[in-house]
């Protein structure tokens, strides 16, 4: 048994006191015994690192703070947590009742939060204050909680998968543009490995960014990883047909380096702006590719491929992804958690934010700004507009990243090993991490 399994059943079981948890949290300010607030003119906020740093984060929204104060009298208390942590501070924060008011969250864990009670749901008339759903895309809102029930979160960053590839490395190689096909991928990415360079570089170590790949290239294939009801079906044979194909790339393939194999926290974007890979996957790369010495001139942005042209969800080239704003149901600023949620949605701050990451804005009045008019913005939008799927909106949600993420980073490290990945293998380990899923 290898390490990460162990891993695994302490994420399971992690995961598993999150479904459990009631909404008996409080949120980051404190009350009176007469249940009055003490602070009524302080948030608490958590925010997701979603710069390049947590200092740049820090930058970022520091002045936008201090014009929410301004605005309205009330100071928040930011704390930027890594992606790292961040989700294994949320669940102990809903199962302690330490946490803040306001927090964000990846979009993909929303129904899985939403089904702990923990959160603040967005019903018509929390909506209004806002200013109505309506002014969110429907792709966004699609990501923020389960089907059938109201938002348990607000999108504020939107964020789609895009191929970016070496303008010059591609020249170089002969490759007249990028590739609309897995199979165009692959041979484009065996032109372009040799001499310490290689095709595509992977983020093999890194269990979400493994889940997300999964599931693109699960719809695909045919795959949804859970079937109508919520059961999972992680060894369907569209699911191992998709996740083979992705750790191919490096095992079979070997377009991508073995030390791909570990690379996690942006380091298969270091790899790609160095010019030791021709090709990247990623969601909305620009600036992180910009604070990594390259030009903006230096590479383009294309569609992920798919396995032919064609439409549908066989035609799907990324998730919905991105970042959603949510309040702790028994927060005992409600008026201030709103008074900020509005705030930070609002199309000023929806454009001044997304602008300052290179992310889209999912309300729609701000996606006007010439800010969001770049090359590489168009593309992804398009995608997010008319090739994307949520995530599994189901309640387990959470677990599927972690145990198909685990999963897949084993194959990973077998192929780098120089094990042998095959069908079978890839059935077996799926296999393994849907039994744990049951548990």
């Amino acid at each position: 048994m290898r390490r990460s399994r162990a891993r695994n059943a302490a994420a399971v079981a992690l995961a598993a006191a999150l479904t459990a948890v009631t909404a008996g949290c409080g949120g980051g300010t404190t009350t009176d015994s007469e249940g009055s607030n003490d602070k009524p003119k302080e948030l608490t906020y958590w925010a997701s690192n979603q710069g390049t740093s947590v200092a740049h984060d820090k930058k970022v929204l520091a002045p936008e703070l201090k014009r929410f104060e301004k605005k309205t009298g009330i100071k928040v208390k930011l704390e930027v947590i890594p992606w790292s942590s961040l989700l294994d501070r949320i669940l102990a924060a809903t199962s302690s009742g330490q946490g803040p008011d306001v927090l964000n969250i990846g979009n993909t864990w929303s129904a899985s939060l939403q089904a702990t009670g923990a959160l603040l749901p967005w019903d018509d008339e929390h909506m209004a204050k806002v200013g109505g759903a309506e002014r969110f895309t429907p792709s966004a809102l699609a990501a923020a909680g389960a089907p059938d029930k109201d938002p348990a979160a607000l999108p504020i960053y939107s964020l789609a998968y895009g191929l970016y590839y070496n303008k010059k490395m591609f020249k170089d190689a002969g490759i007249d543009g990028p590739p609309e096909t897995w199979d165009e991928l692959v041979k484009d990415g065996k032109k372009l490995t040799g001499d310490g360079k290689h095709g595509i570089a992977l983020e093999g170590g890194d269990p979400v960014e493994n889940s997300h790949h999964a599931f693109i290239l699960g719809k695909q294939h045919g795959a949804d990883f859970f079937d109508a009801s919520g059961k999972p079906t992680f060894d369907s044979p569209g699911a191992v047909d998709a996740v083979k194909q992705y750790v191919d790339l490096l095992a079979a393939d070997k377009i991508a380096a073995p030390g791909n194999a570990e690379f996690a926290k942006r380091e298969s974007v270091r790899d790609f702006a160095k010019g030791k890979a021709g090709m990247l996957l990623w969601q909305a790369a620009g600036t992180a590719l910009q604070s990594n010495g390259m030009k903006s001139d230096e590479y383009g942005v294309a569609p992920i491929p798919v396995q032919n042209p064609g439409s549908g969800e066989k035609g799907t080239r990324s998730m919905v992804a991105g970042i959603n704003l949510a309040v702790f149901k028994n927060t005992d600023n409600i008026d201030g958690a709103m008074k900020f949620a509005k705030f930070m949605t609002s199309d000023e701050e929806q454009r001044t934010l997304n602008a300052a990451y290179g992310s889209i804005p999912p309300v729609k009045a701000a996606q006007s700004d010439k800010a969001f008019d770049t090359p590489d913005l168009k593309v992804l939008r398009e995608v997010l507009t008319t090739s994307s799927a949520p995530l599994p909106q189901v309640k387990d949600e959470s677990k599927f990243e972690t145990l198909v993420g685990n999963a897949t980073k084993d194959l990973f490290a077998d192929a780098a090993a120089g094990r042998k990945v095959t069908t079978e293998s890839v059935a077996k380990e799926l296999s393994a991490a849907q039994q744990q899923m049951r548990k």
